[in-house]
C-alpha cells in the first residue's frame, strides 16, 4: 500500500528531528566546528520547512507554503555555507540571502493560498543550485583531505541533479503532470530526501571526527605562538627529511637563530610584546625560505631552520634575508623589532648528522652573541 504524502511528511520531519538531535549533542557540542554548526542549522531548517508543508490544503496554507519553500533554500544555503568553510570563508550575508528572498517573492506572488505549488520554478532552481555549489566545494577540497568529503560531494551533486530533474519536468510536464509525479512529484522526493539526511548526516559526522583528530594532531606539532613546527615535530620531520637526502646524496644546513635582548623586550614593553617579536620572526621566516625548507621553534626565543640543498655560505644569506624582512615588518607592539643572531652549520651525511649539526649551529651562535649579536657566524669548518 502507498503511503500519502502527508504521512510520509511526518516521517521525515521525525527522521530529520532524530538525526538533529544526534548529530547536535554527539557531534556538534564536541567539535564546535563551523561546518557541523551550518548542517545543524539545516536539518532545523529542513524540519521546519517540510512541517509547514503539512498544512497545505489548509486556511494557513497562504502563508506555510511560501514559508516552507524559503525554510529549505535557506536549509540548501546552509549546507553549502558548511560546505565552503571547510577550505575558505563563509559565504556573504547576502549570497546566503539571496536565494531564500527571490523564493519568497515567487512564491508570494503566485498565489498560495490556492497553489500548492506556488513558487515551485524557483525553489526548484535554488535548491539545485545551492546543493549543487556545495558539492562544487567539497569537491575542491585536497584528495586526501579526508576520506569521507569525495563520498559527500558525490552525494550533493546526485541531489543536486535530481533537483534540477524535479524543475525540468515540472516546467515541461507541469505539477499534474504524470513524469513529474511518479518521478520528481513530492512523495517520491520525500523518500530520497530521508535516505539522503540519513547517509549524508552520518558521512558528516564522520568528517567531523576526522577533523578533531587532525585538529588534535597539529595541536601536538605545531607551536600555538607562531604557528611553526614544535621541537618534537621539527626533529621527526627533519630526520626523514635527512634519510632521504643521504639517498640523493644532496648537502643540507642548519640554522639557530636566537633573538637578541629578549628577555629586555618582555622587562620593558611586557610579555604581549616579546609574543609579538616572535610572530613577527616567525613570519620573517616562513615569508623568506621555500616551502620545501622546515622551521621549527626550538624553545623560547630560539628557532631552528632545516633547508636542503643549501651550504652554509647560502645559509648566512637566508639568514641576512630573514633579518630584513623582519625589521622591514615592523610592529604596533614595540617601538622596533630585535635583531636575531643566527648559527649555522652543514649536516653530516651520517647517521648522527642532524644532533652534530645542531651542536655545532649552537656552539656558531654562541659565537655570534660573543661578538656582538645582530650577526649570522659559520660553524668551525664549515659544518659538523
Amino acid at each position: 500500500m502507498m503511503l500519502d504524502t502527508g504521512t510520509l511528511r511526518v516521517a521525515l520531519a521525525l527522521v530529520d528531528l532524530t538525526l538533529l538531535m544526534l548529530f547536535y549533542f554527539i557531534t556538534y557540542r564536541r567539535t564546535r566546528s563551523a561546518y557541523s554548526g551550518w548542517w545543524c542549522m539545516a536539518l532545523l531548517l529542513f524540519l521546519v520547512g517540510n512541517a509547514a508543508y503539512l498544512l497545505d490544503g489548509t486556511a494557513y496554507q497562504a502563508w506555510t507554503n511560501p514559508a516552507g519553500n524559503v525554510l529549505l533554500v535557506t536549509g540548501a544555503a546552509s549546507i553549502w555555507a558548511g560546505a565552503r568553510s571547510l577550505r575558505a570563508a563563509a559565504p556573504r550575508p547576502w549570497q546566503l540571502a539571496a536565494g531564500p528572498g527571490i523564493t519568497a517573492v515567487a512564491s508570494v506572488l503566485d498565489h498560495p493560498a490556492t497553489n500548492i505549488w506556488a513558487g515551485g520554478p524557483a525553489y526548484l532552481a535554488f535548491m539545485a543550485v545551492l546543493i549543487g555549489l556545495a558539492s562544487r566545494e567539497l569537491f575542491l577540497l585536497e584528495r586526501d583531505y579526508s576520506r569521507v568529503h569525495r563520498p559527500l560531494a558525490v552525494g550533493a551533486g546526485i541531489l543536486a541533479t535530481f533537483y534540477a530533474g524535479r524543475l525540468i519536468a515540472f516546467l515541461a510536464d507541469g505539477a499534474d503532470g504524470a513524469v513529474f509525479g511518479s518521478f520528481f512529484g513530492s512523495a517520491p522526493m520525500t523518500v530520497f530526501t530521508s535516505v539522503t539526511l540519513v547517509v549524508a548526516s552520518f558521512t558528516m559526522a564522520e568528517l567531523s571526527y576526522e577533523q578533531q583528530t587532525t585538529d588534535l594532531r597539529a595541536r601536538a606539532t605545531v607551536d600555538g605562538l607562531t604557528g611553526l613546527l614544535n621541537r618534537s615535530a621539527f626533529l621527526d620531520l627533519a630526520e626523514n627529511e635527512l634519510r632521504r637526502l643521504r639517498r640523493t646524496g644532496t648537502t643540507a644546513s642548519v640554522i639557530l637563530a636566537d633573538l637578541d635582548h629578549f628577555k629586555k623586550i618582555n622587562d620593558e614593553f611586557g610579555h604581549p610584546a616579546g609574543d609579538s617579536a616572535l610572530q613577527a620572526f616567525a613570519r620573517a621566516c616562513t615569508g623568506t625560505v621555500r616551502s620545501t625548507d622546515l622551521i621549527g621553534r626550538y624553545g623560547g626565543e630560539e628557532f631552528i631552520l632545516l633547508l636542503p640543498g643549501v651550504t652554509p655560505e647560502r645559509a648566512r644569506e637566508i639568514a641576512a634575508d630573514v633579518s630584513s624582512r623582519l625589521q622591514q615588518s615592523g610592529s604596533r607592539v614595540i617601538p622596533r623589532l630585535p635583531t636575531v643572531s643566527y648559527g649555522i652549520a652543514a649536516v653530516d651525511a651520517g647517521p648522527g648528522g642532524l644532533d652534530a649539526a645542531v651542536a655545532s649551529a649552537d656552539a656558531a651562535l654562541y659565537q655570534a652573541k660573543t661578538l656582538g649579536r645582530d650577526r649570522a657566524e659559520l660553524a668551525a669548518g664549515g659544518g659538523s
